[in-house]
C-alpha cells in the first residue's frame, strides 16, 4: 500500500468535525446564544437551569449519537464494499436491518395480527429490544448461510433474499394492522437521532467500541480482499474466518445502530465514496478513520439542515441524508471518475 502523509486531511476533518458539532449543539427550538452553550460546558451554573437541562440532556447526547450513527454506518458500509468487491453494497445488503425493522413491526404492528399479549409496551427500551432481537435472528442465519457456502456473492444474494422476506411479512402485518399502528412504524422508519436518553446512550456507546474496535482486527485481510480471496489465500489469510469475522462487526455495529436510531439511509453507502475521493486511496489503515470521521460530519450537517431555526418542524433525518446527500455524491463522482474499490 502507498505511503501517504495524510495529516492536512485528518486536522481538517477533525477540525470541521468539532465545528459541526458545535453547531449542531447551538440549532434547535429554542435560541441559544453561543457563549452560553460554551459556558455551560465550563460548568457555570448561572446560566438559566432549562438551557442546561436542554443542552446537556437533550442537545448533547443527540449529537454523540449522530457521531456514533454516521461513523458506524460508514465503517459498515466500507466493510461489505471491500468484502462483496462491490461499490453499490451497504451496511444493510445483509439484512440486518430489515430483521430490526421485522423485530420494530412485530411490537408495534403485530398486536392487531397475533394480540397485545404477546408483546411488550412500546417504549424506546422495548423498541431497542425487539430490534436487536430481529437484527440477531438475521444474523444468525447469515452466519450460519457463511459457513455453508464459499462464494461471498451468495451470502450477498442470500442477504438481500432474507430483506425480500422480511418485508414481505411487514406488508401482511401492516394489511392487518390499524392506522395509528402503521403510523408509529412509519415514524419510526423515518430514523431519529433525538431520543436517547444517557443511560440508553451508555449501552450504544458501549456496543459500538466492541464493533469499531473489532475492525482493527481485520486490517490486513480488508486490504486482501481488494484483489479477492485467491490473492488474500495466497498471503495466508484464512479467508472463512475471516469474512465471518467481517460480518459480524458489520452485523453488530448495523443491529445497534438500527436498535436505537432506526433505519437511516444514505450514510453507509456514500460516505465510503466520499472518504475515498477526498483521500485517494484503498488502504483500509487510512480509510477506516477517514471513512469514520466523514460519516460523522456528514450525518452531523443532515441533523443540523433537518432542525434549522427557520424550520417549525424537524423534519426526518432520512429524508436529508437522501436529499442532502445523494446529489453531493454524483457530483464528487462526476467530477473525478477515478474510483477506489
Amino acid at each position: 500500500m502507498e505511503q501517504r502523509n495524510y495529516s492536512k486531511q485528518f486536522i481538517t476533518l477533525f477540525i470541521l468535525l468539532v465545528v459541526m458539532c458545535f453547531f449542531n449543539i447551538s440549532f434547535g427550538s429554542v435560541s441559544i446564544p453561543f457563549k452560553d452553550i460554551f459556558a455551560i460546558f465550563l460548568g457555570d451554573e448561572t446560566i438559566k437551569d432549562s438551557w442546561q437541562t436542554i443542552i446537556l440532556n437533550f442537545r448533547l447526547p443527540k449529537a454523540i449519537t449522530a457521531i456514533l450513527v454516521g461513523s458506524g454506518l460508514s465503517i459498515s458500509g466500507l466493510l461489505m464494499q471491500t468484502l462483496f468487491r462491490n461499490p453499490l453494497a451497504g451496511p444493510f445488503v445483509l439484512g440486518i436491518s430489515s430483521g430490526a425493522s421485522l423485530g420494530v413491526a412485530l411490537l408495534i404492528l403485530g398486536s392487531s395480527f397475533f394480540g397485545s399479549f404477546l408483546f411488550l409496551e412500546y417504549t424506546n427500551w422495548s423498541i431497542a429490544i425487539a430490534s436487536s432481537l430481529g437484527s440477531f435472528l438475521v444474523l444468525s442465519a447469515v452466519i450460519l448461510a457463511a459457513n455453508k457456502v464459499r462464494n461471498t456473492m451468495s451470502i450477498l444474494i442470500i442477504g438481500l433474499m432474507f430483506g425480500s422476506f422480511t418485508a414481505a411479512i411487514i406488508s401482511v402485518l401492516s394489511y392487518f394492522s390499524e392506522a395509528q399502528q402503521i403510523q408509529q412504524y412509519v415514524f419510526w422508519s423515518f430514523g431519529s437521532l433525538g431520543n436517547l436518553s444517557w443511560d440508553e446512550l451508555s449501552i450504544f456507546i458501549s456496543v459500538y467500541l466492541v464493533g469499531f474496535l473489532g475492525v482493527f482486527t481485520v486490517m490486513k485481510p480488508l486490504n486482501s480482499f481488494l484483489l479477492g480471496e485467491k490473492y488474500a489465500k495466497s498471503l495466508g489469510i484464512n479467508v472463512r474466518r475471516s469474512r465471518i469475522i467481517i460480518l459480524i462487526i458489520t452485523s453488530l455495529l448495523t443491529g445497534v445502530i438500527t436498535a436505537f436510531s432506526g433505519p437511516i439511509a444514505f450514510i453507509g453507502l456514500a460516505v465510503p465514496h466520499i472518504a475515498k475521493l477526498i483521500f485517494t486511496t484503498s488502504n483500509h489503515k487510512i480509510l477506516i478513520p477517514a471513512t469514520a470521521i466523514t460519516g460523522a460530519i456528514v450525518l452531523l450537517i443532515c441533523d443540523s439542515i433537518a432542525q434549522l431555526p427557520t424550520l417549525e418542524y424537524t423534519l426526518p433525518i432520512n429524508a436529508i441524508t437522501s436529499l442532502f446527500g445523494a446529489p453531493v455524491v454524483i457530483w464528487l463522482l462526476i467530477r473525478k471518475k477515478k474510483m477506489y474499490i
